[in-house]
């Protein structure tokens, strides 16, 4: 007895699911990480003595938002959590800088009591960030 060659069974692997799958977790990747880099969007206030932080430090992110919420790496968090929170991430990583992020439209008053509070939990280096405001345009017909 013989068996036909277009009834054998092939033992190879279609990929094809496999490749499809690669290129969606790519494009959600491709979409997620500009939202996870910028963090919370907030107006920061222009600085003309501001310097570029050093990328490779991993600052921890307190940001006030412009309704005065406040967010600590991305967590919603009551004001009440604030000093808690801050102090289970100081004894996690005590050498950790600390970068607050607060809208311009929020009261200087509150940005205050949030640094206080970093210095409190025992950070030693907290940040504030600003912009670097717009060049002004030179005109090319002065001398």
């Amino acid at each position: 007895m013989q068996i036909s060659r277009a009834s054998s069974l092939q033992s190879d692997i279609n990929v094809t699911p496999f490749v499809d799958v690669c290129l969606v977790l790519l494009i959600i990747m491709m979409v997620i990480t500009p939202m996870i880099v910028t963090g919370i969007p907030v107006h920061l206030p222009a600085g003309r003595t501001s310097q570029p932080f050093d990328p490779s430090t991993r600052q921890l992110p307190v940001t006030v938002n412009a309704d005065a919420t406040i967010y600590i790496d991305g967590t919603v968090l009551r004001r009440e959590q604030l000093v808690g929170e801050l102090q289970r991430r100081h004894e996690e990583h005590p050498d950790r800088p600390v970068l607050v992020r607060g809208d311009t439209s929020v009261k200087y008053g509150e940005i205050a009591a949030v640094v206080d509070t970093c210095r409190l939990a025992g950070f030693k280096d907290v940040s504030l960030a600003t912009t670097t405001p717009p060049m002004p345009a030179t005109d090319a017909t002065q001398p």
